[in-house]
């Protein structure tokens, strides 16, 4: 399911553009917390992505082998909607609005 876009996508996307993060080589220090969150979670994967116009960029990332996905595949790009909330998906195959978007990953 795809997300809509927030209503400060503008201002989201400039102050994006601005930190020049996008398509960066990987960095010790968000590879280090990457993996902090992936201990202390107790899980497989974890990501420091971020949304821009067409997609998901990884910047960190442990146990998964893509660098980015589509924004239309983004669990990100919903979390975004709700910046004061946490997002929290235990099994995506289960979860009636991504079950058909992850059946394939």
């Amino acid at each position: 399911m795809e997300a809509p876009r927030p209503a400060n996508e503008m201002q989201r996307l400039a102050t994006l553009h601005s930190l020049d993060l996008l398509d960066t080589e990987p960095e010790v220090e968000f590879d280090e917390l990457t993996a902090l969150a992936a201990q202390i979670c107790n899980v497989p994967v974890a990501l420091v992505s971020l949304v821009d116009e067409n997609r998901q960029w990884f910047k960190s990332k442990v146990g998964l082998d893509v660098d980015e996905t589509s924004r239309e595949m983004a669990f990100c790009a919903h979390s975004i909607l709700k910046p004061d909330e946490i997002m929290e998906i235990p099994d995506a195959r289960q979860d009636q609005a991504f079950r058909r978007q992850s059946a394939g990953h």
